[in-house]
């Protein structure tokens, strides 16, 4: 690589994980760590604040600095930055994945001054969104980044009986349904992997980072994981109903969120979702857009046959429904 591209991908690299010591660095970059030291100085030199410790366990950590480098922003255009980010990481469409990591690179880099007024704009503004469930944006930032860097956290917890407990859990993804976002990590005191509400975790609590840890197998990835953990909660209603379609072709037209699929006799499969209520289940087959087959409970036959009527008698009298 040439010495500005060595440069910006040392930039990256700091960027990418809190703390990285200058042997990890060389080997990254294929050059010595008298090179590393010297590229360093030239970050520094760009107004970048890249803070070095000495000794054994010593290292380098890319800190918050009075500017943002190198895109050169003025105070309003990083506070315009920050919420666009904010409000594509929360939103239902988009690239949410890559507005969350880039929300994540942003925050760390933002002097103060800056820090105050996005904090204090996102204080007193609204947002009206259907069929989705906001989460703090603070909470989610932190939730990112503990993810990132591999570091424990402990936070409040509000169960579905409303009652909070202080839960301590290695977090590894953040995972959006489309309507909600999930925590999925190892839980220190079920010993075993929970997956979390970040809307249920306590705003108003501070997350508190501990110790770093080494991350463990996942039991699956963490997408499959989150679903089947949602199927899997105790809801009020359940329902399983046949498909007729292969196990390949729902899965790739059905959103993860909406229930567990599995493979079932010849060309069909086996959906399995919940709700706390009858009528949010109906929905969700109605959403699902495709035929069905009810296996249990036969007791949703009756209500699914009024919804059907009901809806027909609302198109009865127009001319122009076929």
């Amino acid at each position: 690589m040439t010495a500005s591209a060595r440069i910006l991908r040392l930039l990256s690299l700091l960027q990418a994980k809190k703390e990285w010591s200058g042997s990890e660095l060389s080997e990254r970059l294929d050059v010595g760590v008298r090179t590393v030291r010297r590229d360093v100085d030239r970050l520094r030199e760009l107004g970048y604040v890249i803070e070095a410790s000495a000794g054994p366990g010593g290292g380098y950590r890319l800190g918050a600095g009075t500017s943002t480098p190198p895109l050169l922003l003025d105070d309003e255009e990083a506070i315009a930055v920050a919420l666009a980010l904010n409000t594509a990481a929360a939103s239902i469409a988009g690239p949410k994945d890559a507005a969350l990591r880039a929300l994540v690179k942003l925050d760390q880099l933002l002097p103060s001054r800056l820090r105050r007024k996005w904090n204090a704009l996102h204080e007193v503004t609204l947002s009206i969104s259907f069929g989705q469930t906001l989460v703090d944006p603070k909470t989610l930032t932190a939730l990112a980044a503990a993810c990132r860097d591999h570091v424990r956290v402990k936070f409040k917890y509000q169960d579905r009986a409303k009652q909070l407990t202080m839960r301590e859990v290695e977090p590894m993804r953040l995972v959006h349904t489309g309507r909600v976002w999930y925590l999925a990590a190892w839980d220190n005191q079920r010993d075993d992997w929970r997956t979390f509400r970040v809307d249920r975790i306590d705003a108003k609590s501070e997350i508190k980072q501990g110790t770093s840890f080494v991350p463990r197998k996942a039991p699956e990835d963490f997408a499959t994981f989150v679903a089947r953990s949602i199927s899997a909660t105790p809801y009020k209603f359940r329902a399983r109903v046949k498909l007729n379609e292969t196990f390949e072709e729902a899965k790739k037209r059905l959103p993860r969120w909406i229930g567990v699929v599995e493979a079932g006799p010849g060309e069909t499969c086996i959906l399995t979702i919940g709700a706390e209520t009858e009528e949010s289940l109906m929905a969700m087959l109605v959403h699902m857009g495709s035929d069905f087959e009810l296996l249990e409970p036969r007791e949703l036959a009756r209500p699914i046959r009024e919804l059907a009527a009901r809806l027909t008698r609302g198109v009865r009298g127009n001319k122009r429904a076929s």
